[in-house]
Order: C-alpha cells, then structure tokens, then sequence
C-alpha cells in the first residue's frame, strides 16, 4: 500500500508553535465556488489512519473520515470564492481571498503555513480592471509560508485540509442540485463531466456557472 502523509516537513515547524495545511478544491470546476480548506496542529501527534490524498479517497470515505479529522486538527476553517468572484477577479485572486477568509475564521493562529502547490497565492498581485469591484484588502500577512508540490500526499495537514473542503464543497454542490437539478452537481459537482457540458448547451447556463470560462 502506497504510503501515506505524514508530519515530517511540519514536526520542525511545530516545535516553534501551530502550524496548517492549506489546499483547495474546485478550482477546475465550471460552476460553483472554490474553496479552501485550512487544518491547523499545534503538536505532533498520530496521523489518522486512512489520511490520504482526497483525490484518493472515495466519497464515502472522505465523508466517514471527516469528523476523525475534526477531532484530530486543533482548529480547522473553510474559505470560500464565488463563481462571480472568480469571473470578477480571476482563479489565482479568487483563491487567494478564500484562503484569507478561511484563516479569518481560525481559533488558533498558525505560526506557519504549508500550501498544496507551487505557487503562494498569498503573494498573488490585487491589481483588478477598472469597473470591477476590487476584492477586500489583503491581509498583513507576516506567516512564513512553506509551498509543498503534491502536498496533500507528503503532508498531513494539507491532507486533512483538501478533505474538510472537498467534502464541504461537495455537500454544497449536492444541495445546489436540487435548486439546480438540470445540471446532475450531486454527482459531477460542478466539473465539466459530457453530461454536464451537454446540459448546459441544452438549458443554457444557470447564475452559478463561472460564465468567463469555456463552458461548451
């Protein structure tokens, strides 16, 4: 069995103080918000069995591990951008604002953050074009930031942070659905699957579709 995350790029970090996982999901979507998972530990402890990469779990799965994940971080939050922020702003912006509203609602403050990906969305430039309503002001932003490429299998935190928002967001999309039955979200959740592109060409495209992206 392949291995598993674990807290070894984090146990340096945690002898400092806190530290958190930060991913996100949605981004590819057509129609939806992103959101941001944030996960934060503030000691080393036993990584939950079955913690994986959330692309690697099933639904079901993720949906039984996320209270154990509760339990198991020391605060944990969810972000979120709209698809007519994302149209507004862009992917990179949009995500950056997410992750900014999921570390507002933190009851512990992270000393450190460890982020999926190559790119600090942190530092990601606000610059808007005129006639756009410019997203909120960022965020001092003084936490040393670690970027993990594949993160969400090498670290635990950014693990347990992509499946607290994979499945927030897939709860969301379920319930979208019966608003926005045509489309099939429950299942697709909001990426662009054939049924779902051929939904659109018939009924055309719904308020929560990202209208600036390729839709057809």
């Amino acid at each position: 069995m392949t291995q598993g995350p674990t807290l070894a790029l984090e146990q340096p970090w945690l002898l400092r103080g806190p530290v958190a996982g930060v991913d996100e999901v949605g981004r590819g979507a057509l129609a939806g918000p992103v959101m941001v998972g944030v996960a934060v530990l503030s000691r080393d402890k036993d990584v939950p069995n079955g913690l994986r990469d959330s692309k690697q779990l099933s639904e079901i799965r993720r949906e039984e591990l996320e209270p154990t994940l509760h339990r198991w971080v020391d605060s944990w939050a969810v972000g979120e951008a709209s698809n007519e922020e994302i149209d507004a702003w862009g992917i990179r912006l949009a995500l950056a604002v997410a992750i900014e509203r999921a570390l507002g609602q933190l009851t512990v403050e992270p000393q450190h953050l460890f982020i999926d990906g190559p790119l600090n969305l942190l530092a990601v430039a606000r610059d808007t074009p005129l006639g756009v309503t410019p997203p909120p002001p960022a965020r001092p932003q003084d936490i040393p930031v670690t970027m993990v490429t594949k993160g969400d299998q090498r670290c635990a935190t950014i693990a347990a942070a992509a499946v607290i928002a994979k499945v927030a967001r897939d709860r969301l999309m379920a319930q979208l659905s019966e608003e926005y039955p045509d489309y099939g979200w429950a299942l697709n959740k909001g990426y662009g699957t054939p049924s779902h592109r051929t939904a659109i060409h018939t009924v055309g495209v719904s308020p929560l579709h990202r209208q600036s992206w390729k839709l057809l």
